[in-house]
């Protein structure tokens, strides 16, 4: 059972199962400051466990959690309290702090679809240069939720992200080189980042020959941004 129609939902359309709820639904927006934006997942998250109690109950969270200059706001706060809800009320879960995942679709404001968006239509970029962000490959969080699964990995809070960041300068030199162009930037000194514990999922990366960071995102690029 999929509750979701975005980027990490569609991971799993062919792959659904009966005995499992994968709840990649609610609020993505770390910006949003609405109360019924909040309340709605909080409803959704409620109503999904109560009408499914046998189910292991799948919930993709964030690692924004781990962002200082986001501690305190109110999207953190919501997805703590969702986090906490489905501790306390689910028999099996599994809770997936997801970073930037990478994919298909999805959000047309996410990094790497608004920034090859700004490559096609040879847009100046601003680059905070003191930035860092975590790119996951969408294929690589499905391949690890049913990794865990399989492992019966249950009644845990997972971090799913790669076992290294990126600048944003780093991610538009790899761009510049796939594409065989010169980017025009307005470089602005600012920006943060921040350090994610990947210790329970270094295996697949590891295992699976990805830890060549280069490589890695060129190969996210072939697969979903080659024109």
């Amino acid at each position: 059972m999929i509750i979701g129609r975005g980027l990490i939902a569609n991971l799993f359309i062919e792959e659904d199962r009966e005995d499992i709820l994968f709840f990649a639904s609610g609020v993505s927006n770390s910006l949003e400051t609405r109360p019924e934006e909040f309340s709605r997942e909080e409803n959704m998250v409620k109503n999904a466990i109560a009408e499914n109690p046998e189910k292991i109950f799948v919930y993709f969270s964030t690692c924004s959690i781990y962002d200082s200059s986001k501690v305190d706001s109110n999207y953190v706060l919501h997805k703590l309290k969702m986090e906490q809800i489905i501790k306390k009320n689910c028999k099996r879960f599994l809770i997936l702090r997801v970073s930037n995942a990478v994919g298909k679709g999805g959000n047309p404001n996410l990094l790497m679809n608004y920034l090859v968006r700004s490559v096609k239509n040879n847009e100046r970029i601003n680059v905070y240069t003191k930035a860092t962000r975590n790119l996951i490959d969408a294929d690589d969080i499905k391949k690890i939720t049913f990794s865990m699964i399989e492992n019966k990995t249950f009644n845990k809070i997972v971090n799913v992200a790669y076992p290294q960041n990126y600048t944003i300068i780093e991610i538009l030199e790899i761009i510049e080189r796939f594409y065989s162009i010169k980017l025009e930037l307005n470089l602005i000194k600012s920006g943060t980042g921040y350090d994610i514990d990947v210790s329970d999922v270094e295996y697949h990366f590891t295992d699976n020959d990805l830890t060549n960071k280069d490589s890695y995102l060129c190969s996210i690029l072939q697969k979903y941004y080659s024109f």
